[in-house]
């Protein structure tokens, strides 16, 4: 691996760990889709950094989810669970960003704190770049 590209994957998992404290303020602050908007943002640097490690392209939202569905859930390396969550966060986050009249209530939004911790505590160690 270069060197550029292990920078990089250093960064998008920091950026991953940043994005998710964003998220945890907003909650606090109960601003539910703002906070909805970050916990899939911090799952998708995560997930484009393992992707990335890997050697896969995935130039898009979609592609990243792709990727890691069939390279990462489908082979059992990650639990089923981590896919729906991405899946919902995804969904959750184009709702939220997205749909007219349409706020998430605390208790969604709360709901998805500890699943996306453990998401982020999984697949940060698969995510490192090797020296």
């Amino acid at each position: 691996m270069n060197q550029y590209l292990a920078e990089y994957i250093r960064y998008r998992i920091e950026k991953s760990e940043q994005t998710f404290q964003d998220a945890l303020l907003l909650a606090e602050a109960e601003r539910w889709n703002g906070s909805i908007n970050r916990m899939y943002y911090a799952c998708y640097y995560i997930a484009s950094a393992l992707v990335l490690k890997a050697g896969l392209e995935a130039k898009t939202h979609a592609g990243v989810r792709n990727q890691l569905n069939q390279f990462y859930i489908k082979t059992g390396l990650l639990p089923i669970e981590f896919g729906k969550l991405y899946s919902d966060l995804f969904d959750s986050r184009q709702k939220g960003d997205y749909g007219d009249l349409f706020d998430f209530d605390g208790e969604t939004v709360l709901s998805f704190i500890h699943p996306v911790r453990s998401f982020l505590d999984a697949l940060k160690p698969l995510a490192q770049p090797d020296l």
